[in-house]
This record gives C-alpha cells, sequence and structure tokens, in this order.
C-alpha cells in the first residue's frame, strides 16, 4: 500500500509511466535470441562489430540476472564479482557488488550485494570477460563493459541498442530498459522466492514498492489460486476432520 508517509519513496522509486511493464517470459526469451543472432549476423560479415554486439548481448542479459537498472549496470566494474560460500556452483561469480545503485537526494550511491540466482549466469559473464572483452579497444579499462569510444559504455548506447533489438523482435514499445528490472523481480516471485529475499536483492527499502514492480501473469495467479483451492479441499477432507 502507498500511503502519505512514504508516497514519496515510491514516486522516486518506481521510476517509470504506469504502461511500463515486465517482459512475459516470451518476450524475453525472444529479445535474447535475437541478441545472440545479432553477434552471429555481424560475425558472419567477417566485421569486428560482432564484439560491442557481444557485449550488448551480454550486458541486457546480467542486467536481468541481478535485476539491475541502467547506471548500476553501466557502471559495473571487472572487480565487482565474487565468490559465495553458499553457492559454490556458481564459482567466481556468486555475488556481485553493485556500488552506484540508486541514491536519495543529498546521498552517495546506494551499494549492496546482490547473489546470483540463475546457473546459466556464471558463463555468460566469464565468456564474456575471458574470451570476448579483451578484444575491445578500451580493454584495458577497469569497467565491465568498455565501449567502441571510451573506456565505459553510455547510457544512450543502452537506451538505443535496447529499442533497436526490441523493435526488430516486433515487441511492445511500452518495454523498456528497466523492463529486465521489473522482469527479474517478476519471475523471482513466479518461481517462489521469497518476497523479502527479492526486495534485499534489487535494493528496496519498502517490500510495497517490490510488489509494483512485481507484474505476474494471469497463469501465475490462476495456478496459484488453483493450489490455495486444492488445499483447502483437501484439508475439508482429510480424514478425522470434524465440522
Amino acid at each position: 500500500m502507498v500511503y502519505d508517509w512514504n508516497a514519496a519513496t515510491h514516486a522516486d522509486e518506481a521510476e517509470g509511466e504506469p504502461e511500463r511493464r515486465a517482459f512475459t517470459r516470451p518476450e524475453l526469451e525472444a529479445f535474447f535470441d535475437h541478441a545472440d543472432e545479432e553477434v552471429l549476423r555481424v560475425r558472419g560479415k567477417g566485421r569486428k562489430g560482432w564484439l560491442p554486439a557481444f557485449r550488448d548481448a551480454a550486458l541486457f542479459k546480467t542486467a536481468y540476472a541481478y535485476g539491475l537498472r541502467r547506471n548500476e549496470t553501466r557502471m559495473l566494474d571487472l572487480t565487482d564479482f565474487g565468490r559465495n560460500p553458499e553457492g559454490r556452483e556458481f564459482g567466481e561469480y556468486g555475488t556481485l557488488l553493485v556500488r552506484y545503485g540508486k541514491a536519495k537526494k543529498g546521498s552517495p550511491p546506494k551499494r549492496r550485494s546482490v547473489l546470483t540466482v540463475w546457473h546459466w549466469t556464471p558463463g555468460t559473464v566469464e565468456e564474456w570477460i575471458s574470451e570476448v572483452r579483451p578484444g575491445m579497444r578500451h580493454s584495458t579499462s577497469r569497467a565491465l563493459w568498455p565501449s567502441e569510444r571510451g573506456p565505459r559504455i553510455g547510457l544512450q548506447r543502452l537506451d538505443s541498442r535496447f529499442a533497436a533489438y526490441r523493435d526488430a523482435v516486433g515487441l511492445d514499445p511500452a518495454l523498456e530498459f528497466h523492463s529486465l528490472r521489473r522482469s527479474y523481480i517478476t519471475h523471482l516471485i513466479e518461481d517462489g522466492h521469497d518476497p523479502l529475499f527479492v526486495q534485499q536483492q534489487v535494493g528496496h527499502d519498502h517490500a510495497s514498492t517490490t510488489a509494483i514492480y512485481t507484474c505476474v501473469s494471469s497463469d501465475f495467479r490462476t495456478r496459484s489460486l488453483r493450489r490455495v483451492l486444492d488445499a483447502t479441499i483437501e484439508a475439508a477432507l482429510r480424514p478425522g476432520r470434524t465440522s
């Protein structure tokens, strides 16, 4: 719920118009598939432009994998990944330190540590860092995502490349870069992760802010209702139950 005492917080953190939304899972898959196909298309022509195309594909997947905002994604450095003792299967990519989280007015950037949750994430990041990034012109930069012209990719590039891929696939214009973050929140909730865990992962101060970002599908809601109804019926029919 949004009350008078926290309305300012929501107005600041929602970061989008009401029509903005998360990707559906098929939409997200189509978006990522197109990004991968663009790498193959450019590389097949023998052009070096496949390097930034690969970067963009890996960047979008990483933004989704950790529920990141645009500037949080842009400002990542190579040293921001680390191990998670409770998630050894992720190796060197068990945690991600977000150093440039959205700050409140008059405050420094808000830091948070995000735990890796999907098993495909380390492979995506490792391939970019070890095999592709060294070929970039500004590979000596500490930035995770160097640009063709400078040590760090710009926000305009993130927006333009996202829009180009979205439009090429024919997706809803309401989808924006921030939709990757909305999708992360939504999909974690749909997959059964605790809402408090999700709130901490994305760095929200209030659970109600996370709830605003959650755009669960109608199918998920139907399945959730069915589970509740089935459990109620099962309890009512349990032997020994008295009215």
